[in-house]
């Protein structure tokens, strides 16, 4: 899997609620998905414009990867 570092200052947005050990899980566990996705050739991700990581799937669809939501925009 292709690793991509987040910018400290890509605009974050910082969890409201919740425990931060199990939001940190949930964050691991959807980026690993993500990169099952990549590594079998049906998404690609790359930095945008603005720095967000932005996911695209060959289906068309394009997300961007929040520090705490993943968002769709396409």
């Amino acid at each position: 899997m292709r690793a991509m570092a987040r910018s400290s200052t890509s605009g974050a947005n910082v969890p409201s609620s919740g425990n931060v050990a199990q939001q940190e899980d949930a964050k691991s566990h959807v980026l690993a998905a993500i990169g099952e996705l990549v590594d079998e050739g049906k998404a690609e991700w790359s930095r945008g414009e603005s720095g967000e990581i932005e996911l695209r799937l060959v289906s068309g669809e394009v997300f961007v990867l929040g520090e705490v939501a993943v968002t769709r925009v396409g």
